[in-house]
């Protein structure tokens, strides 16, 4: 008989949209918002993200009125940059985020995922620009991120967390340590997806224990090492790796979870640890039935 977990007293467990195969606001293939938020909380879970903008009810009341009817709270909106490019993209950049942040602070969230530009396009896997940053677009990237978070925490109210992610500039541990090294922790924090940090080569619990403070914020997800292998030795671009199941059910693939939710819960304060397990495109009912199993799965870690 094995003894039960510690209680991980400072971690809030939910689940977003992207674990129900839903990538675009708008897509045939993806379930209608009301089937998502009925089953994420018929699966128990009581916070959710809010996905691409515009799946979701965009006007506040409705969305507040259809979430808070179902026992469910937002714990962060999410938004997509290309700060690399510099000041010649700050407008085009914030008349996206400023919509998304008004929403995302209407529902009470206090956090914005914010997800770096692709170099390579997620559905086609064309080329858009080189993989490695010059040393300027370094620091356009650093520099804009900081006046993001800056614009972003005195507008609105919200703390940005960064989203490392395959397929962009900001991935590698070598990468996300030059980024966290390079931004001032007042205003930029991170968002780690043990998962796409795991694709990359990265070692959550080391970066945890390392950049603590820097810690702002969790996406779950595990990936299958074998297919990561597949997908690493013959250059497959995210999308594609996705749609043959790179992204796994916990706790069947890599990083260990438990060990994740351990340290994350040493840091001694409170943190968002969001379900997103990349399924893009999925049958309509196979969600479910893994967002029960991760559940139980996440009680059994002590969540």
């Amino acid at each position: 008989m094995t003894s039960s977990s510690p209680t991980l007293n400072r971690i809030r467990v939910g689940s977003a949209p992207d674990s129900w195969g839903v990538w675009f606001p708008d897509d045939p293939q993806q379930v209608p918002w009301q089937r998502f938020l009925d089953e994420v909380a018929g699966a128990g879970y009581e916070w959710i993200e809010l996905g691409p903008y515009g799946y979701l009810p965009s006007d506040p009341a409705r969305l507040r009125e259809e979430t808070g009817r179902r026992g469910l709270k937002v714990s962060a909106g999410t938004v997509f940059t290309g700060l690399h490019h510099g000041p010649a993209v700050w407008e085009k950049t914030w008349a996206h985020v400023a919509d998304i942040a008004e929403l995302t602070r209407a529902t009470g969230a206090e956090h914005l995922v914010v997800i770096p530009a692709f170099w390579r396009d997620d559905k086609t896997g064309q080329v858009l620009e080189d993989r490695t940053l010059t040393a300027g677009q370094w620091r356009d990237l650093t520099e804009q991120t900081e006046r993001l978070g800056r614009e972003v925490r005195d507008r609105y109210g919200l703390r940005i967390v960064v989203h490392p992610h395959a397929d962009t500039h900001v991935d590698t541990e070598e990468n996300v340590a030059r980024f966290l090294d390079a931004t001032d922790p007042e205003l930029v924090s991170l968002c780690l997806d043990t998962g796409h940090y795991a694709y990359c080569g990265g070692d959550s619990v080391r970066l945890i224990e390392t950049y603590g403070e820097r810690i702002g914020y969790l996406h779950l997800k595990q990936v299958d090492p074998l297919i990561l292998a597949e997908v690493v030795a013959g250059e497959v671009p995210f999308g594609p790796a996705v749609a043959r199941g790179v992204m796994v059910e916990p706790p069947t693939g890599i990083p260990a979870l438990g060990p994740v939710l351990s340290a994350a819960e040493g840091l001694g304060v409170d943190l968002f640890a969001i379900v997103e397990q990349d399924m893009y495109p999925c049958p309509p009912d196979k969600p479910f039935p893994i967002a029960e199993r991760t559940r139980r799965f996440l009680r059994s870690c002590g969540a």
